[in-house]
């Protein structure tokens, strides 16, 4: 199956057939290849490297891949791995494509796992340079200065390149960021979320060059994992590395209606950002028009299919009720299949116990919890 994929990429592009057979056969009988294959990462650089090279150089690459699948896959990792920083991003392929090519490049094109001063771009605690941006009113991308400093704990950005004052200071105690490539419409979009003023801001920024992207990505979960470091001194890597950013775990349209029930239902963007439940008319919107906190079923949470028969005004028919404490929150979603993926979300999150941290979080957020929903 993946030769035949090989295949259909590259024959038009590579002259000689029988040395991209030859090549196919050695890379797939390589173990910690085939995830490579699996994108289609690999074929695209391969073929990239056919185009400009001689045939001699392609040789000496088939030797190299032969050379390393006799090495195994342990030795590779050992060669290739050695030195990978704690919080350095490992995608899986379930990532986007930038995470996943970047990851392979860095690994085999650029070694920057075998020699520390390569990694100097994303681990040396401060960072500085130029993103562009989405505006928050306009929907225009400008070119923003940003500055990442683990010593003053924040990440800022600046309107103008000389400007003193930054117009946004986001400490890294509660930053995150998150690949979007779809949403924000570049292949290279990038979603920082932080807390200002106990409600959740959101910034949009990409940069035209995929490996300073990636290298941004991973300064920001260095600042984090040394922070955290300090935060819970007695913490081991592996709890803290799953803290440096997250995934949001849910996003889509769905309709809502208010707390009566009895406003007509209305079409929003939703993200489930792990307990929170956020809301935007837009999904690029700066700040969301509400969020509802969704603990556990221990604290009387509950996810159901379907509305209350007396429920009107919907245009979509697969219904979900959240029951909470405080009041049940009405959602509609287009098809079943949204449908089901919603409320598995929503389950996930509430067989979850929650930690000390969540009720400190809730109890402190508490009077924005609930605006607007």
């Amino acid at each position: 199956m993946i030769l035949i994929s090989c295949y259909k990429c590259h024959l038009r592009s590579v002259r000689c057939i029988i040395f991209w057979q030859q090549v196919c056969r050695v890379l797939i009988s390589m173990t910690f290849f085939r995830g490579l294959f699996f994108g289609g990462i690999f074929c695209r650089y391969l073929t990239f490297t056919i185009k400009r090279h001689s045939m001699t150089r392609l040789r000496c690459l088939v030797f190299f891949f032969q050379l390393m699948a006799a090495m195994g896959n342990t030795a590779a990792k050992a060669k290739y791995e050695q030195k990978v920083p704690a919080f350095y991003y490992r995608p899986t392929h379930t990532d986007c494509k930038l995470l996943r090519e970047q990851w392979i490049r860095a690994k085999y094109e650029r070694n920057e796992f075998e020699f520390i001063e390569k990694q100097e771009p994303y681990s040396a605690g401060y960072r500085e340079g130029f993103l562009w941006k989405r505006g928050r009113d306009n929907g225009q991308f400008l070119s923003r200065k940003f500055i990442l400093s683990e010593r003053e704990g924040a990440l800022k950005y600046f309107n103008k390149q000389d400007a003193r004052d930054p117009k946004a200071v986001m400490k890294i105690e509660t930053l995150n960021a998150t690949f979007q490539p779809a949403k924000i419409g570049n292949p290279c979009g990038l979603q920082i979320t932080y807390l200002k003023d106990n409600s959740t801001r959101n910034i949009f920024v990409y940069h035209s060059d995929a490996k300073e992207m990636v290298d941004w990505f991973n300064a920001i979960r260095a600042a984090r994992f040394h922070y955290l470091q300090v935060a819970f001194p007695g913490a081991s890597d592996e709890e803290l590395v799953p803290k440096l950013t997250r995934n949001f775990m849910k996003e889509g349209f769905m309709e809502k209606t208010g707390p009566k029930h009895t406003e007509g239902f209305k079409k929003r963007w939703f993200t489930m950002d792990d307990r929170r439940l956020m809301y935007f008319k837009d999904p690029l919107d700066a700040y969301a028009r509400g969020e509802v906190f969704i603990g556990s079923k221990e604290n009387s949470y509950t996810v159901l299919s379907g509305l209350p028969p007396s429920t009107q005004g919907y245009h979509w028919n697969h219904g979900i009720t959240i029951v909470t404490p405080d009041r049940k929150f009405l959602f509609a979603c287009e098809t079943e299949a949204e449908q089901r993926d919603w409320i598995a979300a929503f389950q996930r999150v509430i067989n979850r116990p929650m930690r000390p941290q969540e009720y400190a979080g809730v109890k402190k957020r508490a009077h924005f919890f609930l605006f607007c929903f």
